[in-house]
């Protein structure tokens, strides 16, 4: 328990530090503190975090020692280049965001878009959460965690689908580039969702082979992302 509570203060550090990287990768780009656009989205990005800061120390405390590194031992070499990829791809959506609708107003958006980006910002947050409620698992590279007595996860989300991180972490890219009202935007955002596609692909097949009960769990969840379609 004291390691847990050593990495809920450092998940608040790290908090700290990602609002002041937004702030910058936001406001730098849009050349201005008052764009509403990036206001808003600061405001109920710390909202939302706080909130699945508050649940998941209710229901998963453990989930704050699995997320504490990016990368541990055993972490697929092909993980670590999807990776360098999907990091730099999804924080590419906020300065592309501030340069077109902050800045320049290349292709904004229409209010009724940054509406729907609000709700699938939501959308992806509490299904990531959910996931992360369940899932003790839910680490940010893909390994086998043998010293974690890694197994196989069937219910919440995973009852549906065998990759809903992956589903939430796609809506959660859409989300964000709408929220901000720029459409450049969703081209960082349709890298993310190509690279998660392809990470799926890849853990899908790894799980199969190398985790006890995933071949069986894939017989009774057929879907990876979407129930009757893939």
């Amino acid at each position: 328990m004291d390691r847990q509570h050593g990495e809920l203060l450092r998940a608040f550090a790290s908090l700290a530090v990602t609002l002041v990287v937004m702030a910058i990768l936001l406001f730098g780009s849009a050349g201005t503190l008052a764009w509403p656009h990036g206001q808003a989205l600061m405001l109920v990005f710390l909202l939302l975090i706080l909130v699945s800061i508050a649940v998941l120390w209710r229901l998963n405390p453990e989930i704050f020692v699995a997320r504490a590194r990016l990368t541990g031992q055993g972490t697929r070499a092909w993980d670590r280049a999807l990776l360098a990829i999907l990091l730099p791809a999804f924080a590419a959506i906020l300065p592309v965001a501030g340069l077109d609708d902050g800045r320049f107003h290349w292709a904004p958006a229409a209010g009724i878009w940054v509406v729907a980006g609000y709700v699938l910002l939501v959308i992806g947050f509490a299904g990531s959460g959910w996931a992360q409620a369940v899932n003790r698992h839910f680490e940010p590279s893909v390994r086998i965690q043998t010293e974690r007595h890694h197994r196989v996860v069937d219910t919440g989300p995973y009852a549906y689908v065998r990759h809903p991180g992956y589903v939430f972490g796609s809506l959660l890219a859409i989300g964000a580039a709408l929220t901000l009202g720029s459409w450049w935007a969703m081209v960082p955002a349709a890298l993310v969702i190509v690279t998660l596609l392809v990470r799926t692909a890849l853990e899908d097949a790894t799980l199969q082979r190398d985790l006890p009960g995933y071949a069986e769990f894939a017989a009774r969840t057929r879907y990876r992302w979407i129930p009757g379609v893939w």
